[in-house]
C-alpha cells in the first residue's frame, strides 16, 4: 500500500498594508491573522510534512494574479514538495507559477470556467503538475446528479468557485471524473461545510469522489485531529490529508499525526 501523506496548508491574503500574510477562517469566511507564509514553509519544511500547499485565497475573487514574489520566497525555503494555487487561469499562469517554485498547480475557478485548461496544463507540463481543486458544498435539493446520505438525509455536492463565493449548478462527481478524463493528475476535495470547524473531514463527500475516480485524492476541511486524519484513510480512502489549524495553532504536531497514524497500522513516512 502507498504511504498516506500528511500534508500543512497555508492560506495566503494581503493584508491592509498589502504584505501577504496567512489567515484561518471557518466556512471560508471570520478569517483571523495566523502568520507569515515564510516563516510557516520553513517550519512545516522542518517538521517532516510531507508535501506543503499554498493558496492565494483571494486572486481568483478578485480576478488578480497568484502572489509569485511570495512563491518564490516561500520555495525557496521548502524542500519537499509545493503546491501553489490561485488565480491560475491560463497556460502561461501554470508556467509561471512553476517557474517561480511550484512543484504543482491547484486549479478551481480557471478549470471550471475553461476546462480545457487542465488538458492543456497536462499535455504541456505533466499531469503530475495539475492539481483540481474542488470547493464543494452540500445542497439538500433535487438538482444534483449523484446523491449521498449525510445524517439521515440525501444531498449532493455543487462545485462552487471564487473562493465559494459562487454556486456553479456542476456536480461534484461529474466534476471529478470529467477533470480526471481530462488529465488532472490529483483532486483536492476541499468541504466548505466542513472547512476551520474541526469536527472532522467530510466523509460522505471524500468517499464519493474516490469511489468515482482513479487519480489520487487529497482529503481537505475539518480536521480537528490525528483521529480524524485515520478516518479519512480508512472509511473514506483517501491519499493524503490536508490540515491547517491543527498545525498553525500547535495543538498537535505533524510527528504526533503520522505516529498516531503509524500505530494503527496506517502506512505513512516516518
Amino acid at each position: 500500500m502507498l504511504t498516506k501523506r500528511i500534508i500543512p496548508c497555508i492560506d495566503v491574503d494581503l493584508d491592509d498594508d498589502g504584505n501577504a500574510a496567512v489567515y484561518t477562517g471557518v466556512h471560508f469566511e471570520n478569517l483571523r491573522y495566523t502568520g507569515d507564509p515564510v516563516e510557516l514553509a520553513k517550519k512545516y519544511n522542518a517538521a517532516g510534512a510531507d508535501e506543503f500547499v499554498f493558496l492565494d485565497i483571494t486572486a481568483s475573487a478578485e480576478g488578480r494574479e497568484t502572489m509569485l514574489s511570495v512563491v518564490e520566497r516561500v520555495a525557496d525555503e521548502c524542500f519537499i514538495p509545493l503546491t501553489v494555487g490561485g488565480g491560475i487561469r491560463t497556460r502561461e499562469d501554470v508556467r509561471e507559477t512553476l517557474r517561480a517554485g511550484a512543484d504543482k498547480v491547484s486549479i478551481t475557478t480557471g478549470a471550471l470556467e475553461r476546462p480545457e485548461l487542465i488538458t492543456e496544463g497536462a499535455r504541456a507540463f505533466g499531469s503530475q503538475c495539475i492539481v483540481i481543486s474542488v470547493d464543494a458544498r452540500r445542497r439538500f435539493d433535487e438538482a444534483g446528479e449523484h446523491y449521498a446520505r449525510v445524517d439521515g438525509e440525501s444531498c449532493w455536492f455543487e462545485c462552487t468557485k471564487r473562493g465559494g463565493r459562487e454556486g456553479t449548478g456542476v456536480d461534484v462527481i461529474e466534476w471529478a471524473r470529467a477533470a480526471e478524463a481530462r488529465g488532472a493528475g490529483e483532486l483536492f476535495v476541499n468541504s466548505i461545510d466542513a472547512d476551520g470547524t474541526k469536527d472532522g473531514y467530510d466523509v460522505p463527500l471524500t468517499r464519493a469522489v474516490c469511489e468515482a475516480v482513479s487519480t489520487p485524492v487529497i482529503a481537505s476541511s475539518g480536521c480537528g485531529g490525528p483521529e480524524d486524519a485515520y478516518e479519512v484513510f480508512t472509511e473514506a480512502g483517501a491519499d493524503a490529508a490536508l490540515a491547517a489549524s491543527i498545525f498553525h495553532f500547535e495543538e498537535y504536531t505533524i510527528g504526533e499525526v503520522k505516529e498516531y497514524l503509524a500505530e494503527r497500522d496506517v502506512p505513512v513516512r516516518r
